[in-house]
């Protein structure tokens, strides 16, 4: 049988991604939401279970790295990334870093220090560009307005 397209190949990728966070959850300790969607590619590095949680529906794009190891004192600090975010892809999160629920990290962002809630954050360090944004479920902006286009 011919492929006819890649969404074919969804309910295989659906499996794939279900295994990959059950095993992240078992062999890392990270805390997930049923409801996050995450990369193949999406790394998380931490010594200790339960120092990365990640809240309902949040996604991690591709190549997204979360790390609560600080080799500076060989220690674990915590990675808290709220509700309803997005990560964006290649961005990075380092040690003890909160993000706030509603956010979204620009693709590339290096983020070493706490986000506020419903903030867009880019740039390496990550810097705040737009504040009180309205996201939705994934962090899927909302249209504001009545000069939105349809």
């Amino acid at each position: 049988m011919p492929f006819t397209s890649l969404n074919q190949f969804l309910p295989l990728r659906r499996r794939i991604i279900r295994l990959r966070k059950r095993w992240v959850k078992f062999r890392m300790g990270v805390d997930f939401d049923c409801t996050v969607i995450i990369s193949l590619s999406t790394r998380f590095v931490a010594r200790s279970p339960g120092m990365i949680s990640i809240g309902a529906e949040t996604l991690l794009a591709f190549k997204t790295l979360i790390v609560s190891h600080d080799p500076r004192f060989d220690a674990d600090r915590a990675v808290v990334i709220g509700r309803r975010c997005f990560l964006g892809g290649g961005s990075m999160v380092l040690p003890g870093v909160t993000i706030g629920d509603e956010s979204v990290v620009a693709a590339g962002a290096v983020v070493a220090h706490d986000v506020p809630s419903r903030c867009v954050v880019a740039g390496n360090p990550a810097r705040i560009v737009s504040r009180d944004i309205k996201v939705g479920p994934y962090g899927h902006f909302l249209r504001q307005g009545s000069n939105a286009n349809s």
